[in-house]
């Protein structure tokens, strides 16, 4: 699907909240006209060695969102993250609004249910969240219109969101320095992601571009807002003309060469249930390791 046209005259006003445990950027997006906002990828903390789960990062975001009177529309969720867990069901239950991710969460949901032997009882439908979105779909955060545009590579089901002159691009791109995300994980594809990328660059220069994560390379201080003209020009992995040939040479031998995320296990366990935690037979609160099953 071609992408659709921009209104670059809309201009969310966007406020980030960077956790530097997992390097994960969180995002407030607020309609200019109104009170309506957005929280796309926000962060659920955990001490993975103690089992301990709190809501630090969470909490900033619910006391912005209250502090400044705004009504949350939606929860955004880029893609099923393998390196930090979501917060979204704590942040509906203290303020409210719909909870969406791409439509093919329900492949990352049959891969990884069988990695972890989920069971009949874990659905794999996604109606653990409040909208799957398709490629192209619309949705509205008070009078500003947001679109969905389809970006695998990553994972199977990463979306990058479209809400005025702003995209939030999840772990498609970095920043320039950065390049880009891996494409190793179950249903990843270099390729794919590389034609994913072009497909976000094709979106006019002066869109504002908004990372999932940021990792500071060479020691400069994290960042997380980009142009899609500066990645296009600067992009250390696809900018400049670098061929679709180059990048899956390029990305496939680094990736080969990558640890898993610390946090991979209990994030997909998380995420691919909108950020609810599992239960074991009783009740209790559960997560499993599965031995040689990543």
């Amino acid at each position: 699907m071609a992408i659709p046209s921009t209104d670059l005259s809309v201009k969310p006003e966007v406020t980030a909240f960077f956790d530097p445990a997992t390097n994960t950027i969180s995002y407030v997006v607020k309609d200019p006209n109104s009170n309506a906002c957005a929280i796309v990828d926000s962060v659920m903390d955990i001490d993975y060695a103690a089992g301990r789960i709190t809501y630090e990062n969470a909490d900033e975001i619910i006391k912005f969102v209250q502090d400044n009177g705004l009504k949350l529309e939606w929860q955004i969720e880029t893609h099923v993250h393998a390196d930090h867990l979501s917060a979204a069901p704590y942040i509906q239950d203290k303020l409210g609004g719909k909870i969406g991710i791409g439509e093919n969460i329900t492949i990352v949901q049959d891969t990884f249910g069988k990695v972890f032997n989920e069971g009949t009882e874990f659905q794999r439908d996604g109606s653990q969240f409040d909208r799957l979105f398709k490629d192209g779909d619309t949705y509205q955060i008070g009078t500003m219109t947001g679109f969905a545009i389809h970006t695998p590579g990553h994972t199977p089901a990463c979306m990058t969101h479209v809400i005025g002159d702003a995209a939030f691009v999840g772990d498609t791109l970095f920043m320039p320095d950065g390049g880009s995300a891996r494409a190793d994980f179950p249903g990843g594809d270099a390729g794919i992601l590389y034609d994913s990328i072009m497909r976000v660059l094709e979106l006019p220069d002066e869109t504002r571009l908004f990372m999932c994560h940021d990792y500071g390379p060479n020691g400069r201080d994290i960042k997380w807002e980009t142009s899609v003209g500066e990645e296009r020009e600067h992009n250390i992995h696809v900018g400049a003309g670098k061929t679709k040939e180059d990048f899956v040479k390029f990305r496939t031998e680094r990736d080969a060469t990558l640890d898993m995320p610390k946090l991979i296990i209990p994030s997909l366990q998380v995420n691919m249930r909108a950020g609810e935690i599992p239960t074991d037979k009783d009740g209790k609160k559960m997560l499993k390791v599965p031995v040689n099953g990543l």
